[in-house]
């Protein structure tokens, strides 16, 4: 691994239990850092479990970023440098069913997660972790910038973009001298070990895996889709430039949006991929709840401030995850798989100029 400004720091990771804290914490350790953790139980099946994040990290928590009290109590006592906040409700359809534990999860935990941050004297930096939906989509065909305005169609959306207008404001109103604060906002992501319902690649996967053809709803909508390890090296190279004393605003870390594709050419792709009788169908039915139907981001800001580029094609991102999920059914263990792919993609990054 590249030597890093993270080794011997303590990073606290919320939400390390799920599919892109399990892959954000095996690679902090890999670079040296003490890696924490404060989230709930993992879904069963999930990465954690299966590739035993847990073996590489110096603190392994289960709290309810809803309690304060709680929540302030573990960061007090793990004393971290730099708080990574990844916890959250982060599916739209289940905040359509849940929108009371989205809101009270991705507001109220953002919140709860700052002020605990702040009270902890330790702590020189927060990124906060938000997401693509936090802009009021209007459908436009210009991929948004940072200066965008916020909004949201569904309780998910709208709830990640008020976790934006929360941290702003607790940034203004109530940051320690010193304290740095930082939100990102990134976009599909894709990659091996992601078992979420209702996530394009995961149910792709499962039905390709039972000989069954995999159902689209919204085959022409248009994410800006990348593989988890391209977010998560720009979290990285931020929690970095915050440690060493500079302050980062608010950035995107999306795909190339010359490199965007459709449901329906990522679906193609992995049917590709995984080979033999995969296939895929829409779905006829017209009353699925609303999700927005062109999504791209900007990330020239995130060139300028942290020079940070994605490096894998969207092709790329499905390619890998397929690839993943072959070679772990024909036996490579979850871990050995996860430990390949990010030193195939650390060689890749540091190939670039």
């Amino acid at each position: 691994m590249t030597v890093s400004g993270l080794a011997g720091r303590n990073i606290l990771v919320t939400g390390h239990t799920g599919f892109k804290g399990s892959w954000l914490s095996l690679w902090l350790d890999a670079m040296g850092a003490n890696v924490h953790g404060i989230a709930l139980d993992p879904i069963p099946g999930a990465l954690f479990e299966r590739a035993d994040v847990a073996s590489v990290l110096a603190s392994d928590r289960r709290v309810d970023i809803r309690d304060l009290s709680e929540l302030r109590s573990n960061i007090t006592e793990i004393s971290p440098d730099a708080v990574v906040h990844l916890a959250a409700q982060p599916l739209v359809r289940d905040s359509y069913l849940h929108p009371v534990d989205t809101f009270s999860t991705n507001v109220m935990g953002t919140v709860n997660t700052l002020i605990a941050s702040m009270d902890t004297p330790s702590v020189e930096a927060a990124l906060i972790i938000t997401t693509d939906k936090v802009y009021r989509n209007v459908e436009q065909t210009t991929p948004y910038s940072e200066d965008d305005p916020l909004g949201g169609e569904d309780p998910y959306s709208a709830s990640k973009a008020c976790a934006e207008l929360a941290t702003h404001a607790l940034e203004q109103s109530r940051t320690r001298p010193g304290m740095r604060i930082t939100t990102v906002r990134s976009g599909n992501v894709l990659g091996g070990g992601d078992i979420a319902n209702d996530r394009l690649l995961p149910d792709l996967i499962r039905s390709f895996s039972k000989g069954q053809p995999a159902v689209l709803r919204y085959p022409d909508a248009v994410r800006p889709w990348q593989h988890v390890l391209d977010p998560l090296h720009g979290y990285i190279r931020i929690v970095e430039r915050q440690l060493s004393g500079h302050a980062v605003p608010p950035l995107n870390l999306g795909s190339d949006p010359d490199d965007s594709m459709t449901v329906r050419q990522v679906a193609d792709a992995a049917a590709i991929a995984w080979g033999g009788s995969a296939t895929v169908i829409v779905d006829p039915a017209t009353d699925h709840p609303h999700e927005a139907g062109l999504l791209l981001l900007n990330s020239a800001r995130a060139h300028a401030e942290i020079g940070w580029k994605p490096l894998l094609s969207g092709r790329d991102a499905v390619n890998w995850t397929v690839a993943w999920h072959r070679d772990v059914d024909d036996g490579l263990s979850p871990l050995g798989a996860m430990k390949r792919d990010l030193d195939m993609f650390e060689r890749l990054r540091s190939s670039q100029p």
